[in-house]
C-alpha cells in the first residue's frame, strides 16, 4: 500500500494485505441516510480489517434528465459528509465537477473524485491536484487504461503524487458498458493504486426513459473478478432501499447484502495475494 494511503487510513485498524473499500450512497439525500450507511459499512470494515473511505456525492451534475434529483445544496451536503467522516473516524470522498469546486470541496473531504466523463479536463485535474488532497480519477468510458498516463502527468506536474485510478467500464454500443480487466495491471504500471467501480460498471446508460438502467445482480461477479485480477480497492455504492434511491438506484447494492459479499471477497483476496 502506498504511503499516502497508509497515512489516510492511519486511524483504522486493518489488515495491510486487504483491499480497501470506497462505499456509500450515490448522493447525499439526508443526514439519516448517511448515518445508516456509514454506521453499517464502517462496522463491517472494522470487523473484517478493511480500510474504508466513505463516499457520497454532494451534488450530481451529470444526470440524464433535467428533472432528476441533483442534491440538497452544496454546503449542506458537504457538511454532512464531513460530519459523517468525523463521527465514524473514516476518510471521505465526493465528486467535483469544475475547477472552481476543488478548493471549496477540499475543506470538507479527504479525497477528491474526478468523474469519468471529466478525466481529460486539464483545468479540473490541476485545480484538484493543487489542493494537495488525494485525487481519485475515474477512467473515462471512452479511453483505455494506458491512456490514463496523461491524467497522471497533469496531476504529477503540480507536484502531487497522491493519485488513485478507478476502472468503471468502457462504452459498448449505445446502452451498455463492458469491463476490461486488463486495465487493472496496465494502470498499475503507471505507479498508482487501481480501484474497480463494481456498481457504475454495470450501468446501462442513455435509456429513452431518461433514467439510467443497470444490472446489480452482477455486482458480485464484477467484484470477485476485480479482486482476482489484483485490484487494490473496490468502489461499491450501497443503499438500504435502492429502488427508492434518488440517484443510481438501478446499480446500487442493497445494504444488507454487503456483508456476505465482503466475506467472499476477503477469502478470495487471501487466495490470490
Amino acid at each position: 500500500m502506498q504511503a499516502f494511503l497508509k497515512e489516510l487510513f492511519k486511524d483504522q485498524d486493518y489488515d495491510d494485505k486487504n483491499f480497501f473499500l470506497i462505499a456509500g450512497p450515490c448522493v447525499v439525500e439526508s443526514a439519516e441516510l448517511l448515518d445508516i450507511v456509514a454506521s453499517k459499512v464502517s462496522s463491517l470494515c472494522i470487523k473484517m480489517g478493511i480500510p474504508y473511505i466513505f463516499k457520497a456525492s454532494y451534488r450530481k451534475a451529470n444526470r440524464t434528465s433535467v428533472g432528476s434529483f441533483t442534491g440538497i445544496g452544496d454546503d449542506q451536503a458537504l457538511s454532512l459528509v464531513q460530519k459523517t467522516g468525523q463521527k465514524y473516524k473514516i476518510p471521505t470522498t465526493s465528486d467535483i465537477h469544475a475547477h472552481d469546486e476543488a478548493a471549496p470541496a477540499s475543506v470538507y473531504i479527504d479525497v477528491l473524485q474526478i468523474p469519468a466523463f471529466l478525466c481529460r479536463q486539464t483545468d479540473l485535474l490541476i485545480a484538484a491536484a493543487e489542493t494537495g488532497k488525494i485525487i481519485n480519477v475515474k477512467k473515462g468510458q471512452f479511453i483505455s487504461g494506458p491512456a490514463m498516463k496523461f491524467a497522471a502527468e497533469k496531476i504529477r506536474n503540480t507536484g502531487n503524487e497522491k493519485i488513485i485510478f478507478t476502472e468503471r467500464g468502457n462504452t459498448f454500443g449505445y446502452q451498455d458498458l463492458v469491463v476490461d480487466f486488463r486495465n487493472i495491471p496496465l494502470m498499475q504500471e503507471l505507479g498508482v493504486p487501481v480501484v474497480v467501480d463494481c456498481t457504475h460498471s454495470l450501468q446501462q446508460p442513455n435509456q429513452t426513459s431518461g433514467v439510467t438502467g443497470g444490472n446489480p445482480k452482477l455486482i458480485s461477479t464484477i467484484s470477485m473478478s476485480a479482486i482476482a485480477a489484483g485490484a487494490d480497492g473496490l468502489f461499491i455504492e450501497t443503499h438500504p432501499d435502492p429502488p427508492h434511491a434518488k440517484s443510481d438506484g438501478a446499480t446500487m447494492l442493497k445494504l444488507d447484502l454487503l456483508e456476505d459479499l465482503l466475506l467472499k471477497l476477503i477469502k478470495l483476496r487471501k487466495a490470490v495475494v
